[in-house]
């Protein structure tokens, strides 16, 4: 008998006329037409088995069921004496997939994101699916500003029902943003606005920031920056209108276009407080950095409202809520602010957890901690304990946050979430003279041995001038109140008979320990204790001033040297200050018990002050001062001097100052040295922090026993320098132009140090 089609359950599927058979007892299934699917995989999506009665219902069911699963592109069923036939089609399978024409991306890259929309070998093929992986590949490359792309896909079929898929990239070029228009602007020029931007036209370092390419993130944080700017200039209704991006045909430019609508100068006319102020109301307006006549400023106002919350903050409030609600006075350009306070309820904090720290030990970190356990929580200990772990120098990031304590209304955890870093150095110094031509230095150090905090440094010095040995270490806990203890010990030889000092040569072998103990927060005195043994050699081109220093006190000498100083640091950053002051006074004392007696007294204030979000002034000014007493005088090797990287830059190192009959420097018993700088970004890199430019002006002189203070000798210079904290660490140079320079000064105009972590 021929088979018979069930062909009204086809047409029942597409058609919405009833058709029927007559229902019948499966007595066997037989599959038709499978090469790689199993008979079994068939068998396990029919939803009718051996023994059961076929009708529509079921021939329906099983006709979906099979399409459903994506294997096949026909489907039919046929009946031939009560035996079910499921006759099939496969669809092919994708044997191989080649990418050719790439070089902005890996292949395997491109494949892993056809992968993501379901293309790969081995799987079925499907012509949608392939509309799709043309569109994800370019996806790709317009994410890289490359819209000129184009995408031709090759299918090649192949034997045993399988095909090659081969997709054909066109790259093109990469479209640049030809022009960026700001439309709507009166109060600000187009060119101090599109500054504000990190989307730019196209530089000389473009090609290294990518800035000069398109980024829907990126313009999207731009249009935030115009936002704030107008907003903390008092322009309170200031609104983007609309952004357009549009592309040249031949898809090479790229064109920006934001409207903007600045609205009014906005001033204010009152500032009140309302709410619970469990803080006396003159000490909260104290805080409010708006006052009744000021041009409005968004960032004044969301400070002000910060600066009240944490004040609630320290007295344990950490839910306190502040909110500013404005009133506008349209007509006369004007608003009102009441601050609303609601305090909350009082917490506690129930536990401090560190998390992050591999080889830091929990105790390094927690005695740190200005924050406890059981105390009421103060946000402004938590920033405090957060600052500390920064300044340690072992972390890259310090984060915290203070989840509510869960079934409590008055508990808060303190968590603190650490990443670290190295903390070893190996650092090396390297500059040029005529002189003495290449001059080497290094030292390595870690500054948190096996995760105790504790600083281990050894240094070596091999220039052909100053050969230094030496080995350093700290304990910044030697007792839990954060009184540190340190033990040095080392070697320096110096041979100045190829420098540009006065000829001499000397052997310095001391040890001797140190202790620092903290006042405050900010405060720091320290206290040393070193003995020295010198043995000195001069020669008969060596100053009178040397010989005769030999001759009375001899060639070996002793120092019992006592050390005392103090610093107060509120910088904000150790390694790219924008902000704050460090003040030091140090003094070096020769104390009775050795051959020499002198005293030595040294003065730095540093102070930097940020001029704008880029740029930071620096300014620094030293002063030193020695002489000595008992009826002895100052060794000559323990003279100040001026010039160099670290004083007066353009100048070669320790050549300023009084000089003997050859034209070599003494040294002398003063030192003076300011520096004015200021650092900004390097162009085209605006938001890159690693790397700064500066601009600065040096002055500096060192002054002999019987010399005037005078300006007037002072030595000057200026230039440019760059730093960059690079992936093989800090390097620093500057170029500089000496001014004011004697005929007999040694000029050094380029200058640079580098080093490396480890």
């Amino acid at each position: 008998m021929k088979p018979k089609l069930l062909a009204s359950l086809i047409m029942g599927l597409f058609s919405a006329s009833t058709w029927a058979i007559q229902p019948f007892v499966v007595k066997d299934i037989r599959v038709e037409g499978i090469q790689r699917t199993e008979a079994g995989t068939v068998f396990s999506y029919l939803p009718v088995k051996v023994g059961e009665t076929m009708d529509d219902e079921k021939a329906s069911a099983a006709i979906k069921a099979l399409f459903s699963t994506g294997f096949f592109k026909d489907v039919r069923l046929e009946y031939d004496k009560d035996v079910l036939i499921v006759m099939v089609q496969e669809r092919p399978a994708i044997s191989k997939i080649e990418i050719t024409g790439t070089k902005e991306f890996p292949k395997e890259q491109l494949k892993d994101g056809l992968k993501q929309v379901g293309l790969a070998e081995s799987r079925i093929f499907d012509k949608a699916l392939l509309d799709k992986a043309e569109q994800e590949l370019k996806r790709q490359y317009y994410s890289r500003g490359k819209y000129a792309a184009t995408v031709t896909t090759t299918v090649t079929p192949l034997e045993r029902n399988r095909v090659a898929i081969d997709f054909t990239v066109n790259e093109g070029e990469i479209a640049k943003i030809h022009q960026i228009n700001i439309v709507g602007n009166q109060a600000f020029k187009e060119k101090e606005l599109l500054d504000l931007f990190v989307l730019t036209t196209p530089g000389w370092l473009t090609w290294y920031s990518k800035n000069d390419q398109y980024s829907k993130q990126k313009l999207s944080a731009d249009l935030e920056t115009l936002r704030s700017f107008y907003l903390n200039q008092g322009y309170l209704e200031f609104n983007i209108d609309s952004t357009q991006v549009s592309i040249s045909p031949d898809k090479k430019d790229i064109y920006l276009t934001v409207n903007i609508t600045e609205g009014e100068k906005y001033t204010v006319s009152d500032v009140k407080l309302a709410g619970d102020l469990l803080v006396p109301e003159e000490e909260l307006k104290k805080l409010i950095k708006l006052k009744a006549g000021d041009v409005f400023s968004r960032e004044k106002l969301t400070e002000s409202s910060k600066l009240i919350g944490d004040r609630l903050g320290n007295d344990g409030y950490a839910f306190a809520n502040v909110n500013a609600v404005p009133e506008l006075d349209k007509v006369n350009h004007k608003v009102a602010f009441t601050f609303f306070l609601d305090p909350g309820r009082r917490v506690y904090v129930h536990e401090l957890n560190i998390t992050g720290n591999t080889k830091t030990s929990d105790e390094v970190i927690r005695r740190e901690m200005r924050q406890l356990e059981g105390g009421w929580y103060s946000a402004e200990k938590i920033n405090r304990s957060r600052e500390r772990l920064n300044r340690l120098g072992y972390f890259s990031d310090v984060n915290v946050e203070t989840p509510a304590v869960t079934g409590t209304t008055d508990q808060v955890d303190v968590n603190f979430n650490v990443t670290e870093k190295p903390t070893g150095s190996i650092m090396a110094g390297l500059g040029f003279s005529s002189t003495d031509g290449v001059v080497l230095s290094g030292s390595v150090s870690q500054s948190n041995v096996f995760g105790s905090g504790n600083y281990l440094a050894v240094q070596v010095n091999s220039s052909k001038i100053n050969k230094v040995y030496s080995l350093s270490f700290t304990n910044p806990y030697y007792t839990p109140d954060g009184v540190s203890l340190g033990y040095d010990v080392y070697q320096r030889n110096v041979d100045a008979t190829t420098s540009s000092v006065s000829p001499y040569t000397s052997k310095t072998l001391g040890g001797g320990m140190r202790l620092g103990i903290p006042l405050n927060e900010l405060d720091t005195v320290n206290f040393g204790l070193s003995y020295e043994r010198t043995k000195l050699g001069v020669l008969d081109t060596s100053p009178i001033q040397y010989i005769n220093f030999v001759n009375e006190f001899g060639s070996t000498n002793t120092t019992l040297r006592g050390d005392v100083g103090w610093a107060r640091d509120t910088r904000d950053s150790l390694i790219y200050p924008t902000q704050g002051t460090l003040q030091r006074v140090y003094g070096e004392l020769g104390l009775p018990g050795g051959t020499l007696k002198y005293y030595k007294l040294n003065y730095q204030h540093q102070w930097f002050y940020p001029l704008s979000r880029d740029y930071t002034l620096m300014l620094n000014g030293e002063a030193g001062m020695g002489n000595g007493y008992g009826g002895k005088t100052l060794p000559f090797f323990k003279n100040f001097y001026a010039g160099g990287n670290t004083s007066v830059r353009g100048y070669d190192s320790g050549t300023l100052g009084p000089k003997d009959i050859n034209g070599n420097s003494l040294g002398g018993n003063r030192r003076i040295v300011g520096n004015a700088e200021v650092f900004f970004p390097f162009p085209g890199l605006n938001k890159d922090k690693s790397v700064r430019l500066s601009a600065f002006m040096d002055a500096g002189a060192a002054y002999g026993q019987d010399e005037k203070l005078s300006f007037g000798n002072m030595r000057y210079s200026a230039g440019v320098g760059l730093s960059w904290q690079s992936p093989i660490g800090p390097l620093k140079f500057s170029l500089a132009k000496a001014f004011k320079a004697q005929e007999n000064d040694k000029i050094q105009k380029f200058q640079f140090v580098l080093g490396t972590a480890f």
